[in-house]
């Protein structure tokens, strides 16, 4: 009850099928015929047996059936249609549900002839009682009684033929040709049925006025008792005649039309009424709608001004752009009397649709307090929101877009090239929400977290952080299934922004800084001397690099290819590193650090007790054009035996190379000097003295004992280790699932938050490390098929979403990180060929 309605409309019907039942459904129709047989009705035979099926703009379904269509039941002047509808989620309409209607119409009185335009037939039908066509009108009619007549004696009381009559000749067709060629034709115990779809090849265009027509001039056949009879079944509809100008639609239409006037005299008219959707109006209700309809000498006018009452504005695309467009079903009746035929009724039901017309769109974010805005418009929108800190407690982007007609709906959006429904996006962080206005409108607000991996990050001055959302929208609109996008590009700059910092320290080997990242953007990347310092390249150079996620720390050894050396002085070597952050996306500096130290002498200089020196002369930064290759000793013959780009070393023996010494008391002095000459010139311009002390007397006490020590071994034990593995809900490790919320749901490609604990230890030489995890398709770890998760502690390189390791930091929960290990599994499911073995 509720889901189907009939209207009696003249001489059609109409069954309205709810869009409350039907929305979102598969439908068929078909037409039940006097035996309880039922015939799909698929497009061609709609037009051939005068069944139309269309979609208003609430999204209901409609069909309409002509008083003299090919299943309807006639007696006197009552008509009975019986459909059978079947309706189903799916495309090929299993597990359909079937529902019959049965409708009857009573329609009086009938005009001798009438004529109905319809959207997508044109149908003509005429009393047999008729007169013969007047001779004028058809030409070599002697020819047209001959080609009939054979047929025609054989039968009984029937159509046998049709004539068409066009321009450079005509075309004879028997009934069988015809109905097969498209073309409905019928006759009952009154009335003789010519029915036309608007495609047919035999449909001429006539003007009239200047307005184009479609027409069909024929003659049919037929023979009634002992009888042949032959009757003018001449239709004709408008095709255009409507124009668009000063906000108003006019639609105008001539009243005598070759070939419906033809042989014809007398013309008077009888009635004129008109109408929406199929419903007559009166003139009081006209006048209210502010609807003209005027009648002249030659043609009938009516006018209607856009977005009037009666049409509904729907949504249109346009070479990709959003647009409108008014509708609306007129309904025009004219009825007139001539001398040919008595009465003619002219029904004629006109779909008309203004040009379309481009509307802008508007995204604000107007949810915030003390929030500064720009709004956007246009097809590429772009929206940027200026927040402070007291806005900040909620994280979200939020953004309303619209506004959009009833007719749409947001069905997909695409970022960072993929593309996910409304509902998977949920899973990326994304919630949308509709909004519906009291007229029908709507706008759609989405929702997204600062965090969200899809928004990008970056640090721009001061304490400004910018978040840029860059999503496209993917709309669909009902029922007609045409689609748009629309690229939207959120831009919010937040005042919080906390930079980077850091704190360094020298031991007596290492110059060291400590990064705290801030949050401005961790896609920063560590440069040192414009070398971006990877963990491959400090491995490479035996320097110390650690990072959290929080704090980046580094230590690079006193002499290293990285640190510049500033002076030498008998009170240390001063030694700076440099380190720099630059921006993942662009080469630009953001952030610069550095720390100097000074350093003992002896980190250059070895005195060995065999009377072996080690000396490592050092290039200052204010002599840069030093070739340290060239630097010699005394003994201009002593080269250095290791080079690199900062630094010489010498190894000599004290009695050698130039090297002078002095004695006292209780000291043996060696003294040489590191110099570096330019080509030519015996000046040097840099000049290290290095100096070694040996003391004359000394006395060492050496203690030792002996000691029969076992070697070392390393003996296999056995006992119990205890181990947990628990999913968690989020990314924070945080809040694991108990049991009673198993089994857990989760989505295609949602992620799952795995962590492994060694319980009941406190060794902290103990750590944990994971082998191989693999997915089953049962609770048996032994049963197939198996899906390897990691192999060897390394993730599986044949999944399409590798698994990723979490690091694992101290914390309250957290006393001993080595003894947990963490991971994270995008959800899948097992296939065999294309079918899912389980959801």
């Amino acid at each position: 009850t509720g889901s189907m309605s009939s209207e009696c409309l003249g001489n059609l019907l109409r069954i309205t099928l709810s869009a409350e039942y039907f929305e979102d459904k598969y439908l068929t129709f078909s037409a039940v015929d006097r035996f309880g047989t039922a015939w799909e009705i698929d497009e061609a035979m709609a037009s051939q047996c005068g069944y139309t099926v269309t979609y208003n703009y609430w999204g209901n379904a409609e069909f309409r059936a002509s008083a003299l269509s090919c299943h309807s039941q006639s007696e006197k002047d009552v008509f009975t249609v019986t459909i059978q509808i079947k309706a189903s989620h799916t495309p090929d309409m299993k597990n359909a549900a079937t529902y019959l209607k049965t409708a009857t119409c009573h329609y009086s009185p009938w005009s001798p002839r009438e004529l109905v335009c319809e959207k997508n037939y044109m149908e003509v039908s005429v009393r047999k009682e008729v007169p013969q066509i007047v001779p004028d009108f058809i030409q070599d009619g002697a020819e047209d009684w001959a080609l009939a007549f054979p047929e025609a004696k054989a039968g009984g009381s029937s159509i046998w033929q049709i004539v068409f009559h066009q321009p450079e000749k005509k075309k004879a067709l028997l009934v069988s040709d015809a109905w097969h060629a498209g073309y409905g034709l019928n006759t009952t115990d009154a009335r003789i049925l010519l029915r036309i779809p608007h495609s047919a090849a035999q449909i001429q265009l006539v003007k009239a006025q200047g307005i184009s027509f479609s027409a069909v001039r024929s003659s049919i056949f037929y023979k009634q008792r002992w009888m042949i009879l032959m009757v003018d079944t001449a239709v004709a509809c408008p095709v255009d005649g409507v124009d668009y100008s000063n906000k108003t639609i006019t639609w105008t239409v001539p009243k005598y039309v070759q070939p419906l006037s033809a042989g014809a005299t007398g013309f008077k008219d009888v009635l004129i009424e008109a109408g929406v959707d199929l419903h007559r109006l009166s003139a009081e209700e006209m006048d209210s709608r502010k609807y003209s309809l005027s009648n002249d000498l030659d043609s009938i006018t009516i006018k209607i001004p856009i977005g009037a009452e009666g049409g509904y504005y729907k949504t249109s695309v346009s070479s990709g752009q959003h647009g409108t467009k008014y509708c609306i079903s007129l309904f025009l009746e004219h009825q007139w009397e001539d001398n040919k035929w008595g009465l003619t009724r002219h029904t004629i039901i006109k779909e008309i649709e203004t040009p379309f017309e481009h509307v802008e769109l508007t995204m604000t974010n107007r949810k915030w307090l003390n929030t500064e805005f720009t709004e956007g418009t246009g097809e590429n929108l772009m929206l940027t929101c200026f927040f402070s800190d007291t806005n900040l407690s909620a994280r979200l982007m939020n953004v309303s877009l619209g506004v959009f007609l009833p007719d749409v709906e947001l069905v997909n959006l695409t970022f960072e090239g993929a593309t996910v429904t409304v509902l998977e996006a949920i899973q990326h962080g994304y919630l949308t929400q509709e909004n519906r206005y009291a007229n029908g409108s709507q706008t759609y607000t989405i929702q997204v977290p600062f965090d969200a991996a899809s928004i990008k990050k970056e640090y721009t001055r001061d304490d400004i952080r910018t978040y840029t959302l860059n999503v496209t929208l993917d709309f669909i609109i009902r029922p007609t299934s045409e689609t748009f996008t629309i690229p939207v590009i959120t831009v919010s700059a937040v005042k919080y922004a906390v930079l980077p910092s850091a704190r360094g320290f020298c031991d007596e080997k290492n110059l060291c800084l400590t990064i705290a990242r801030g949050n401005v953007d961790p896609n920063w990347l560590l440069f040192i001397s414009n070398q971006h310092l990877t963990p491959e390249a400090a491995q490479k150079h035996s320097y110390s690099l650690s990072d959290n996620g929080t704090h980046l720390a580094i230590c690079v050894p006193f002499l290293s290819p990285h640190v510049d050396y500033e002076d030498i002085h008998s009170s240390g070597i001063m030694a700076s590193l440099h380190l720099t952050l630059k921006d993942g996306v662009t080469p630009a500096n953001r952030r610069d650090f550095s720390i100097s130290c000074r350093f003992s002498p002896s980190q250059l200089m070895q005195c060995l007790p065999n009377g072996t020196v080690v000396i490592t002369a050092v290039k200052l930064v204010g002599i840069s054009d030093v070739d340290i290759s060239q630097l010699v000793l005394r003994d201009r013959q002593c080269k250095p035996i290791l080079v690199t780009e900062k630094a010489a070393t010498f190894k000599f023996n004290v009695n050698t190379c130039g090297t002078s010494r002095k004695f006292n008391s209780t000291t043996m002095t060696y003294e040489n000097d590191v110099l570096y000459f330019r080509p030519g010139s015996d000046m040097p311009v840099y000049q290290l003295k290095c100096i070694c002390w040996y003391a004359i007397k000394q006395t060492v006490d050496v203690q030792y004992e002996s000691k029969n020590n076992l070697a070392p071994s390393i003996k296999p034990g056995y006992g119990s280790l205890a181990f947990s593995l628990k999913l968690f809900k989020e990314k924070s490790f945080s809040n694991p699932y108990k049991e009673s919320e198993y089994p857990v749901v989760k989505y295609l490609t949602e992620a799952l938050y795995f962590e492994v604990e060694l319980l009941q230890s406190e060794d902290v030489r103990l750590e944990l490390n994971l082998k191989d995890c693999w997915a089953t398709n049962s609770q048996s770890s032994a049963s197939h098929p198996q899906w390897p998760i990691f192999r060897n502690g390394c993730e599986n390189s044949e999944d399409s979403h590798r698994t990723i390791f979490h690091q694992v930091n101290f914390s309250p929960r957290v006393k001993f990180p080595q003894h947990l290990k963490r991971f994270e599994v995008r959800m899948f499911t097992f296939v065999q060929s294309t079918t899912l073995l389980q959801e």
